[in-house]
Formats: C-alpha cells, sequence, structure tokens
C-alpha cells in the first residue's frame, strides 16, 4: 500500500477535474478554431527526442531545467522542453512530403524543472503556431495576427503585444563593448529588465563579468533605441490582417531568453494580469538550418495557456461550464428498470448527453440532489403512472417547473435548446 505522502501530485504538476477541465477544453477548442481559420494545420510530435537533438538549443540556462534521461535501451533521451525543435527536427525528417510555407499548429505538454509559481508549473500545455519556410514580413504579420486573434475572440480585448528586433538588439549589446562570447548571456539578464527592474539586472549582468560603465552602456543604449524599418513594415502588415490599432508597441527592452531567435521578436502581455507575460515569439531563421543543413527561414510563437486561461478567469470572460449531460433519467423504482434504459439510450440516439441513474433503490430526493451537484440542467422521472400513457416528467432543475410530456416532445425540446 501506497504511503500517503506518495498519493498527492508532484509539485510542479496538476491534477484537473471535471469543471476545470472543461474550461481548459473551452480554451483550446477557441485557439484550435483560431489557428484552423488562419490556415494552420495540426502536428503532434513524442514526449520524447534524443537527448543530444534538445541539449544546447535553448541556452546553458534553460538547459539546466530540461527532464533528461537513460532509457532501458541505453539511449540519452529528454522531455519535450518546447516545440519549435521537435518541429526543426520534423522539418528535417519529412521536408520531402511537406508543402511549404509549412503552416502548422501544436497543442501539446511541455516539461520544465522550474520553480514552481503562480503561472509557472513543470508540466504545462503549450500551443505553438509556426510558419516555416518563408522569410517575408508578411509571415511575421500573420504570426501576429493569429496570436493577436485569438485573445481578441475570448475577449481578452486589453491585449498589449511588445515587440523588438532581435539582430538590432545584439547591434546594440555589441556596440555597448560586450563581447560576442557574452552576447547571449547578456541577452537572458536583460530579458528580466521589466521585471526586476534596472539595478537588479545591472547587478547579474556584473556578477556575469562586465565591469559596471559596460552594463550601465547596455541598458542606455537599449533606451535610444528605435524601430527597424523591418519591424515598422512588420507592424503595418500585422495591422492590414486584423491587429487592432494599439496592441502592438515597440520595446527596446524586450530580449526574448532564447538563443535561437534572429529577427522580430514579441511578447503579450494583458494590463490586468499581473504574473507576467502569457506568450511570446519570433522569428528563428538559423535553428533548422542548424539541424539539417538546408535553408528553412521560420517565425513563430508559444502561447501561455495557463496563464491565458487564469487570466480568463480572473477577468470573467470564460463562459458558465455546464455539465456534459444534459438531463438525467431517474428510476423511481428498480421494476422500471429496462424503461429508463430504453429512454436514456433513446435520448442518446437522438444526440443528447443523457445519462441514467445506476442506483436502482435510490429515494428520488438523492436523485435530484445529484443532478444538481452535477449541474445537470434536466432530470427525467420515470414512474409506471407517467409509462402507462407513453410519459414521463420533464423537470427543469433551474426553475423547479416540470411537465408531463412524451420522449419525442423532450428530445424536440432539448434539441432546440442544446
Amino acid at each position: 500500500m501506497a504511503n500517503k505522502q506518495d498519493i498527492q501530485t508532484l509539485k510542479g504538476f496538476r491534477d484537473f477535474l471535471g469543471a476545470e477541465m472543461r474550461q481548459r477544453l473551452w480554451l483550446i477548442g477557441e485557439i484550435r478554431q483560431t489557428f484552423e481559420r488562419f490556415g494552420f494545420e495540426p502536428l503532434e510530435s513524442p514526449v520524447l527526442e534524443y537527448e543530444a537533438l534538445l541539449a544546447g538549443k535553448y541556452g546553458a540556462e534553460a538547459d539546466k531545467l530540461m527532464y533528461r534521461f537513460e532509457d532501458r535501451g541505453g539511449r540519452r533521451v529528454a522531455m519535450r522542453y518546447d516545440q519549435t525543435v521537435p518541429a526543426a527536427r520534423i522539418i528535417a525528417q519529412y521536408q520531402g512530403q511537406l508543402t511549404f510555407p509549412y503552416r502548422k499548429y501544436q497543442i501539446q505538454l511541455a516539461w520544465r524543472a522550474d520553480k514552481p509559481q503562480k503561472g509557472r508549473y513543470r508540466e504545462f500545455l503549450q500551443c505553438d503556431a509556426d510558419i516555416i519556410g518563408s522569410s517575408s514580413p508578411i509571415a511575421d504579420a500573420d504570426i501576429l495576427g493569429v496570436y493577436s486573434a485569438i485573445y481578441q475572440n475570448i475577449g481578452l480585448t486589453s491585449l498589449k503585444i511588445n515587440l523588438n528586433d532581435r539582430a538590432q538588439l545584439i547591434q546594440s549589446i555589441q556596440n555597448s563593448g560586450v563581447t560576442e562570447a557574452m552576447i547571449f548571456p547578456v541577452i537572458q539578464t536583460v530579458d528580466k529588465l521589466d521585471k526586476k527592474g534596472a539595478e537588479a539586472v545591472i547587478q547579474e549582468l556584473t556578477e556575469k563579468g562586465l565591469s559596471a560603465d559596460i552594463a550601465k552602456s547596455v541598458l542606455d543604449n537599449l533606451g535610444k533605441s528605435q524601430p527597424t524599418d523591418n519591424l515598422k513594415r512588420i507592424i503595418e502588415l500585422a495591422t492590414k490582417l486584423g491587429v487592432p490599432d494599439g496592441v502592438l508597441q515597440f520595446n527596446p527592452n524586450l530580449a526574448r531568453g532564447l538563443d535561437y531567435y534572429t529577427g522580430m521578436i514579441f511578447e503579450g502581455v494583458i494590463p490586468e494580469y499581473e504574473v507576467g507575460a502569457v506568450g511570446g515569439g519570433g522569428r528563428y531563421d538559423e535553428l533548422i538550418n542548424k539541424l539539417v543543413g538546408a535553408d528553412y527561414p521560420a517565425v513563430g510563437f508559444g502561447l501561455g495557456f495557463d496563464r491565458t486561461l487564469e487570466v480568463a478567469v480572473q477577468l470573467g470572460k470564460v463562459p458558465a461550464m455546464k455539465s456534459n449531460s444534459t438531463v438525467l433519467i431517474t428510476m423511481a423504482s428498480p421494476e422500471i428498470l429496462d424503461d429508463s434504459l430504453r429512454i436514456t439510450q433513446q435520448l442518446r440516439q437522438s444526440g443528447i448527453a443523457a445519462e441514467t441513474i445506476t442506483e436502482g433503490n435510490l429515494p428520488l430526493e438523492k436523485q435530484l440532489k445529484y443532478a444538481d451537484r452535477k449541474g445537470i440542467p434536466y432530470v427525467i422521472i420515470v414512474s409506471p403512472e407517467e409509462l402507462k400513457n407513453n410519459r414521463v416528467l420533464l423537470k427543469n432543475m433551474q426553475s423547479g417547473d416540470q411537465e408531463s410530456l412524451t420522449i419525442e416532445a423532450i428530445s424536440a425540446k432539448l434539441l432546440h435548446e442544446h
């Protein structure tokens, strides 16, 4: 028998019961519909990849957070850290079977041995969209368009998208006197600027070996940056593709911590949500080339699913989640079991979500309480008296009203309402 300590979820991992799971499925459905309306097609990849594929692609700090181990065959493997690198592997493996530009989306779990905190977990659902095989700013703009549309569709219209150009960011850091070897460690620290503030970032940069003057110069130069012509063009195109005015805003401090970005980078924030960004991404033209030795420019993003759901709940944008069942069929006595099962099956065949009481000796009061606790909107009370007239009682659990109807009439009524 397991110890009491073992009968609980691991730290940073979660269980989702009915009501919460229905909220998650609602958001997944909204995201999937938006992806497909923008012409993206679904993709799934395995939980495990070879460690050599994933290691070294995200930066030294990210490598420390990767779950990796040796499998029973003696192979070094790692659990999916994100979906960008596995997607690059898929491009390499199936490039002859894909049509480019390849527009794909993935909605799958990822794992990071991070410090659990509000809005950040060790197992989390990641929702990615990428356009692979195009270097056009139209592709960048369309990525911003689909990202923005997801939030507009679920009512989070206060979304702001911070934009920067990674190439300009690198140039600005180099102009501050930072050596090439230190560029990405500096970027990973600068990425914390909006969260920790200038003083903390300067201290961390000096701890990494920069002089105080160079550290200050980095922040000064970033503050003087202006949008590049490429970024201006992307913003212009994204607006034409439906991103509302005022959503896109240039932020010269935006860095994005991962090493593989090469051009436009962005992060989405909801002003009312103080935990942090709700996703982001950018252009990564060299990553696939490094893996497969062929030129596949790419741009995409990862949406922060858990944070997006949290802020949608916080701001009242999640619709009321009802029980999966539309109607519960009760049993007044075990003698009418066959009739109750027949009615249940008849309703299901009509397309109505129905469940039946499985305990034949349960008092009607407890059967009604069961329906109420589950949020089932209707109850059918089956009794011998009503069955003589080929009828049953349909009870509305919200209003308390009930009426005597045929099963055919009930089917028509519930189908019309649902």
